[in-house]
């Protein structure tokens, strides 16, 4: 994924604008699962993606612009976007699409970090791709255990709290 023909307005718009629709995924899918462990882990999510969003902000204030901003409702750059799913959409279905945004993500912080000539923001995007694969691999074992037990979800609502 190469950066380089987009401005750095434009990147961090994008950037934010992900951020933004994939913690309205993560809360979305925990306001709808009865699994209590689970639940907690996606409204984790959904709170990182925030912070993510929170730094970026930041960064556009005093790189680009103190003004305020919308977010595009499209654009051109390719940054990993998560869909809110549909009711009828599998649960393990929409943890395979948010395990794949989620290594996407990972892959545009790393690009992303070669965009600032400051090492501080381009430590802080690495590790921010870190955090995305780190992501995926929480979703990777909330699918291996919705996978081994199919029901998991509806037949065991607090299957991992308590003593």
């Amino acid at each position: 994924m190469d950066l380089s023909s987009f401005s750095l307005k434009d990147i961090l718009l994008a950037a934010m604008k992900s951020e933004v629709e994939s913690k309205a995924v993560y809360e979305t899918l925990s306001e709808r699962v009865e699994n209590a462990f689970l639940k907690n882990r996606l409204l984790f999510l959904s709170h990182e993606e925030e912070k993510h969003r929170q730094f970026i902000r930041e960064l556009y204030t005093q790189t680009i612009s103190t003004q305020e901003y919308t977010l595009p409702a499209e654009t051109p750059v390719p940054v990993p976007f998560l869909q809110l799913p549909s009711e009828s959409e599998p649960l393990s279905q929409i943890l395979e699409s948010a395990m794949g945004a989620e290594q996407a993500a990972h892959e545009f912080y790393k690009e992303m970090a070669k965009e600032f000539s400051d090492s501080q923001v381009q430590t802080m995007f690495l590790y921010f791709a870190d955090m995305e694969l780190g992501h995926y691999r929480l979703l990777q074992d909330e699918l291996k255990t919705l996978k081994r037990f199919e029901d998991f979800d509806t037949e065991w609502p607090i299957m991992n709290v308590g003593p």
